[in-house]
């Protein structure tokens, strides 16, 4: 059920983008303005079981958009963020690289109840983008869905359908509420929805080729997520493109926040299946139009490339150690956070940068690198996965190298969270010059 919001409200948000926009138009300063987004911070509720009450939570949605937001690589897009819930409050942008006017953290105060703001923020990369509250989530009073954001490519991909399923785990108590994550969700059990719904059924034609997006818009536990008897071949993860592989066994495991672009030939019906570590659970179906003969398709090309380096020079490379957690006392969260504060490190621009990942905690925590993609560095340092990610889930006890070209000037963040539900969100931030 969706909540009522003022039309209005809406008309005003609208009304200002356009006029900010033609603004920019006439005057001439800089270049043009080639998309609108409106962003609004609202209050919502989850979809409940019969006989329940409705469940409240909070929501980041696109007034300006039905269905899935989809902006084009090269977009400079016109951001206005309204804020109608009673906390401060701003849309944290994941796997958006370079944009340092997306990161509330670093100078950026969050837009206060009942007022809107206004950015520009260009869009540099193809991809499969998150935008979400969780920086914010030690104020929140209710936990709070993130909001998918689609770029598309400029070539062409062949794919017949584009579709997201946005994963999302929620605590709910006895009495239908939901508890927000980073406090103690004693006595409250999981529910696990797929855009939005406790059961989602996507329907295709046989032997149509799917791309689809899976999000993992948890906050805490990495999930597995499996179309029973098809091949998931593996196109891109966190955004960007990947040289195409099979999932093993069918099943893609992300961490909280990740997100995977996969292949699928629709071929029979078949279930999906979300695995939390615990225990198997049924979420969706994939139903079959049509005469279910399978025909073999051709195996896909990549996806065109975002022009992200092909090499990293790890011979010549930056080396910091990065103690995650509590292990380190300069971890800070996000509500302590200060621009003042020490940089775990800082890189010049052009300079490839190892990090040595440690994770000395009792349960595994996951590590978020804003402002830019990296390597997963294979286990001899000789070399690195066929993959770019922003975020990683470490094992109690690992470590992990990753590399990165820094390319992006700016102050960037880092995250960091222990995958325990009421585990604060710990946050530092590297500079690059």
């Amino acid at each position: 059920m969706k909540p009522r919001i003022l039309d209005p409200t809406r008309r005003e948000v609208l009304t200002g983008l356009g006029a900010s926009a033609a603004g920019l138009m006439i005057g001439g300063a800089g270049p043009l303005v080639t998309a609108q987004l409106a962003l609004q911070a609202r209050p919502s509720t989850l979809a409940s079981k019969a006989g329940q009450p409705a469940t409240a939570i909070w929501e980041l949605a696109a007034a300006s958009h039905l269905g899935t937001v989809r902006l084009k690589r090269g977009d400079r897009c016109e951001v206005v963020f309204r804020n109608d819930l009673p906390v401060p409050l701003a849309p944290v942008w994941y796997g958006l690289n370079g944009a340092t006017a997306a990161d509330p953290l670093r100078g950026r105060a969050p837009a206060a109840p009942d007022t809107t703001e206004t950015s520009i923020i260009s869009i540099p990369s193809a991809g499969t983008l998150l935008a979400d509250f969780r920086l914010f989530e030690g104020s929140l009073k209710h936990p709070a869905r993130p909001l998918p954001i689609i770029v598309a490519e400029t070539g062409r991909v062949a794919a017949e359908r584009d579709e997201v399923l946005l994963i999302e785990e929620w605590r709910l108590r006895p009495d239908g509420t939901a508890v927000p994550p980073g406090q103690d969700p004693k006595d409250t059990t999981p529910l696990y929805t797929v855009n939005g719904r406790t059961s989602f059924e996507l329907s295709a034609a046989a032997n149509e080729r799917l791309r689809l997006r899976f999000i993992n818009g948890s906050q805490r536990t990495v999930l597995a997520i499996k179309l029973g008897n098809h091949e998931v071949r593996v196109m891109a993860l966190d955004g960007q493109p990947a040289e195409p592989f099979a999932a093993r066994n069918g099943a893609l495991v992300l961490a909280p926040g990740a997100r995977a672009d996969a292949f699928v030939d629709a071929a029979t019906p078949a279930p999906f299946l979300l695995h939390d570590g615990k225990e198997a659970r049924q979420v969706g179906s994939l139903a079959i139009s049509g005469k279910q003969e399978h025909v073999p398709l051709l195996p896909p090309q990549p996806l065109p490339s975002n022009d992200l380096p092909e090499k990293l020079d790890l011979r010549g490379a930056l080396r910091f150690d990065v103690a995650l957690g509590a292990a380190d006392a300069a971890w800070t969260r996000p509500a302590n956070f200060s621009t003042a504060s020490a940089p775990i490190f800082r890189a010049r621009t052009g300079r490839t940068v190892v990090l040595t990942l440690k994770n000395s905690g009792p349960i595994a925590t996951i590590f978020n690198l804003h402002g830019h993609h990296f390597r997963l560095l294979d286990t001899l340092d000789d070399g690195w996965k066929p993959y770019w990610l922003d975020t990683l889930a470490i094992e109690p006890g690992q470590t992990q190298r990753i590399a990165f070209a820094a390319i992006a000037p700016g102050r960037w963040l880092i995250e960091s969270v222990a995958t325990d539900w009421a585990a604060p969100r710990l946050v530092r931030w590297y500079g690059v010059e």
